[in-house]
């Protein structure tokens, strides 16, 4: 993969660490930082190295969003015909697809939040985990404010996580919502004094998932993720599939000897996955 810009990444003793790193531009989301993105999170999705990704930010605010410049020059919104409003269908289909591979990896994730969340940041961290906030933080749904509806995912998953009437006043209004009542609807784990206190927890929570079995948390994330969109007769059947698939006395044995042991688990990590295009005869 080739140099990132609008991020760095790290993975040190099996968590990824992904940075927003353009403080200079609050770290707002332009045709570049949708394709580095959408590029990482295949190769962490692909690699299998890394058990949890956590997700954090450079500057005053944690990301302002899309970059207003970029619909004005190199992505042409064209509602002049059918063709052009049928071809923003499909555009939004390639985005909203970048944000679903943070809720498809087959790792959990984990958002720090400093500042502002406005706009498509939005639509990222709730496609995430796990979220963590700065007392500074704030969430704006940002789209209404400049005259158009939020398109990748906002409107689809805030829902699944705070009440239906929240979502509703922030979506009509645009208003701001302070980490702490984000904090009391359930939006965020955690509220931190400062960006270093929230990167520790962040880093922490992460070192924890990383010590359990790979394998038993991707079945965890799939049967978690499978329960938010099914009845629960259908999730328990699934979760009936799943374990059956995935159990593992070895892994049993090897968690309840280390726990006894006080010491870390030794378990395998996920297989690597290629494309079938890529796989030689």
């Amino acid at each position: 993969m080739n140099a990132l810009t609008c991020f760095s990444l790290t993975t040190t003793n099996h968590i990824a660490h992904l940075v927003l790193n353009r403080p200079e531009a609050m770290n707002t989301m332009h045709p570049t930082f949708w394709r580095e993105l959408d590029a990482v999170l295949t190769q962490i999705h692909q690699a299998g190295e890394a058990r949890v990704l956590v997700i954090s930010s450079t500057g005053k605010h944690f990301s302002a969003g899309m970059a207003l410049e970029t619909f004005g020059g190199a992505i042409a919104m064209d509602d002049q015909s059918p063709e052009g409003r049928a071809a923003i269908f499909d555009l939004l289909g390639g985005m909203q697809a970048t944000f679903t591979k943070l809720e498809n990896l087959r790792i959990p994730v984990i958002a720090a939040i400093q500042g502002g969340c406005i706009g498509g940041a939005v639509d990222m961290v709730t496609a995430c985990c796990i979220r963590y906030a700065t007392a500074d933080a704030f969430f704006c749904i940002q789209e209404i404010n400049i005259g158009m509806v939020a398109d990748v995912g906002t409107l689809q998953r805030l829902p699944k996580l705070v009440p239906l009437a929240v979502v509703k006043e922030l979506a009509y209004t645009g208003r701001r919502l302070p980490a702490q009542k984000a904090l009391a609807y359930g939006l965020v784990n955690e509220v931190f004094d400062t960006p270093e206190a929230m990167l520790a927890g962040a880093l922490y929570c992460a070192a924890e998932i990383a010590s359990k079995p790979p394998v038993a948390i991707w079945g965890t994330k799939q049967a978690i993720h499978y329960t938010r969109d099914h009845s629960v007769d259908d999730a328990l059947k699934q979760m009936g599939w799943l374990q059956g698939a995935i159990w593992s006395n070895q892994h049993v044995r090897e968690a309840v000897t280390a726990m006894k042991e006080k010491r870390a688990g030794d378990f395998s990590a996920l297989a690597p996955l290629k494309h079938f295009n890529e796989i030689g005869l």
